[in-house]
């Protein structure tokens, strides 16, 4: 069983920048792809961003891409998402997740095995 904590998350303006963490324990850190994922209100949960298992491979929502980095640090089991130039549509619950398969590319919610518990980013205008 792995135990995911997400952290970091807050109420900013437009265009600030935020970073998010994601702690991860009770498994091989190094063995998954890492997700993150979001939840606008009232909206189904949707791909950000996820990374391969040795941080050498990246995958981006067009929404985000070029304003978020996602990156790992396998010897501390975290996992961070940057987010830089902020806007109102980014505002959600922000998720990260494990996926025990280690292959490319996949961005369903449905495809990662464990979840954590959310973090929320509010963005004002």
């Amino acid at each position: 069983q792995v135990q995911l904590v997400e952290s970091g998350g807050g109420l900013v303006q437009a265009g600030d920048s935020l970073r998010l963490s994601c702690a991860a324990s009770g498994g091989t850190f190094s063995s998954y792809v890492m997700g993150w994922f979001r939840q606008p209100p009232g909206k189904e949960r949707e791909f950000v961003a996820a990374i391969m298992r040795g941080g050498d491979r990246t995958n981006y929502a067009d929404s985000v891409k070029g304003r978020f980095t996602i990156s790992r640090d396998n010897a501390k089991n975290t996992v961070y998402l940057q987010m830089s130039s902020l806007k109102p549509e980014d505002t959600a619950v922000y998720y990260c997740a494990v996926r025990r398969l280690p292959y490319y590319g996949g961005r369903s919610p449905g495809e990662y095995d464990y979840w954590g518990q959310g973090t929320q980013v509010t963005v004002s205008s």
